[in-house]
């Protein structure tokens, strides 16, 4: 099954990762628009946004060895090392991505401290307690074992090292809606057909995993509102003829992936899908 997931998802990034750069640039993650959702900001500084309210939130001060887990293009990357000015490393399964992100290193003048290559996150090419901060934006969707990508995470992360998580997840199931229906469980389904994903968990599931792996510290939060408007915004932008050019160019799956963007614009809106963040020491 994984390897065949993880050639799924090689081949949905190798063929929509340039339009996505062309589209919408070097950021292949939601926006943040405020804790209400309101804020009236264009989609890119949502996206950056994103990232320094997750730095905030994780009270990430200093970081000298980062790792990123799913780089995509090497936006977070890129972000990250030169914030801290620090050494980082990507990972991702898309040979095309690992590509482009390397040129992007270069291009910024940062491919002494900064490379990217394909690996895969439930066995990292790294040692033991390399990096201070392990970061994963919106990675841990896509691994078809969620108890060892944590184990992952933290065998790699130094003592005192922090892990920073977002992903997308189910609403919680140990509340009064109970368990997931039928109907939920079908709309699941079809996020998971369309966008390579094995499964996803809720935010108490992860949180009960980051324990058992030996995470200290751990806090968790639910974003769903302040970033389910970048749907509304992505939907869009998806239809302009620039987008659809690109579209036409790029493949089935490519094109099946934008039209389905409403199936995750109406989970948020059911309170089906939740963006969960959690933050771990080691």
């Amino acid at each position: 099954m994984a390897s065949n997931l993880y050639q799924q998802i090689e081949q949905l990034y190798d063929a929509s990762s340039g339009l996505w750069e062309q589209i919408w640039g070097e950021h292949m993650h939601h926006g943040y628009y405020g804790r209400d959702g309101k804020y009236k900001i264009n989609r890119r500084q949502a996206q950056i946004d994103l990232i320094e309210e997750l730095l905030y939130w994780g009270k990430i001060d200093k970081a000298k060895k980062i790792v990123d887990i799913g780089c995509g293009i090497g936006g977070s990357t890129l972000f990250l090392a030169q914030k801290y000015q620090a050494k980082a490393q990507g990972i991702t399964l898309s040979p095309q991505q690992a590509k482009r992100a390397t040129e992007r290193a270069k291009e910024a003048g940062l491919a002494e401290r900064v490379s990217f290559q394909v690996a895969d996150a439930l066995q990292m090419p790294f040692a033991d307690n390399s990096f201070d901060l392990v970061w994963s934006l919106e990675s841990g969707e896509h691994m078809s074992d969620k108890t060892k990508f944590l184990q992952e995470c933290y065998r790699v992360l130094q003592p005192g090292g922090k892990l920073v998580m977002a992903t997308w997840c189910h609403r919680p199931t140990n509340s009064l809606a109970g368990e997931l229906t039928a109907d939920e469980q079908k709309h699941l389904k079809e996020i998971y057909r369309v966008y390579c994903l094995p499964y996803v968990i809720s935010l108490p599931e992860y949180e009960a995993i980051a324990l058992n792996c030996g995470f200290q510290n751990i806090r968790t939060d639910d974003w769903s509102i302040g970033v389910a408007p970048f749907w509304d915004v992505v939907i869009g932008s998806a239809f302009t003829p620039q987008a659809i050019i690109g579209l036409l160019g790029s493949g089935w799956q490519t094109i099946e992936a934008a039209l389905s963007l409403s199936l995750m614009s109406r989970g948020y809106e059911r309170g089906l899908i939740r963006f969960g963040l959690l933050v771990g020491e080691k």
